[in-house]
């Protein structure tokens, strides 16, 4: 066994041996007993924040105080034009004149409304009815009874993004409407339910994949939930299927949608010649739901939040 080598301090009042002719007591000695706190500040300076981390490996800006407080009051306007589209929803009604009044209420808030020309879509709001799926564009359309339609709205407030939707009966529902909104609904409740720190992205996508196709339906795989707030879409993707237990793992900070479309019938759809609305194959009914959500130190908090 080799005998390790023991180093011999000078005395408080020898030479210093850095030859600097002071002695030891008033030269390196406190130097070296602030060495290990030197040290300390020097290592652990170089550890890279969790938001640094998150942002660095993922593309993630985990949210700051102020800006969560941003989005949330963001989300409050939201919520307050939504419940107005709500009370305005009847059988005759254009779906352009849900873009004009979400458009004027949102400007008239000191807002802007987040689609308007984004990537080109020529309105204010996405609104999808029965067989479309997403990012319908309003126009001429009239709603009858029977119907179901999403509303889908995102205003920026001081330049801060929420993002919401809701599908809503148009005069009396049918027995597969009644279905299919209940199915999307529930989706997005058990979907909340599993965010917090330390759960993953798979743990949503699961939770929203196993139910729905418990109840005979299928979930739409080629659009998705994001991180939103400084911008209209953001890291990360939120998958609306997947595995328990894989994917990023969630911390605080973290703000993204949750938006499961779910179909009665077949999951393939196709995008029309608008580049824009994509609706089922089969022709089956769609419904959607949507909320901002934040992720705490605790569980979460939903930055729209409407009960489920």
């Amino acid at each position: 066994m080799r005998q390790q080598s023991r180093q011999i301090m000078p005395g408080r009042n020898s030479l210093c041996s850095c030859g600097s002719g002071k002695k030891y007591k008033v030269c390196c000695m406190n130097k070296e007993n602030k060495a290990p706190s030197n040290l300390f500040t020097q290592l652990t300076s170089k550890i890279p924040t969790l938001k640094e981390q998150y942002k660095k490996k993922f593309d993630i800006v985990l949210k700051e105080p102020h800006q969560i407080d941003g989005i949330r009051k963001s989300g409050s306007l939201l919520l307050d034009i939504m419940d107005k589209v709500e009370n305005m929803i009847r059988p005759g009604l254009k779906t352009d004149d849900i873009n004009t009044f979400v458009h004027e209420e949102t400007i008239k808030a000191g807002a802007i409304p987040a689609p308007l020309n984004y990537r080109g879509f020529p309105k204010s709001v996405c609104v999808s009815v029965n067989e479309v799926i997403c990012h319908g564009i309003p126009g001429d359309l009239v709603l009858k009874d029977g119907d179901i339609v999403n509303v889908d709205i995102t205003p920026i407030l001081n330049g801060y993004y929420a993002d919401a939707n809701k599908t809503f009966f148009v005069g009396n529902p049918t027995d597969d409407g009644k279905k299919i909104v209940s199915v999307a609904r529930e989706s997005l409740k058990r979907a909340i339910e599993t965010v917090g720190p330390g759960s993953r992205l798979g743990d949503i996508g699961w939770a929203i994949q196993s139910y729905a196709e418990s109840q005979g339906c299928s979930v739409v795989r080629e659009f998705v939930g994001h991180g939103v707030g400084l911008n209209f879409h953001e890291q990360p993707q939120v998958l609306h299927f997947g595995k328990k237990g894989k994917g990023v793992i969630l911390v605080p900070g973290m703000v993204f949608t949750i938006e499961p479309m779910i179909n009665l019938g077949t999951r393939k759809l196709h995008v029309l010649e608008d580049k824009w609305t994509a609706v089922t194959d089969d022709g089956a009914l769609s419904a959607q739901f949507e909320q901002t959500i934040l992720v705490t130190e605790t569980g979460w908090e939903s930055l729209t939040p409407y009960e489920l």
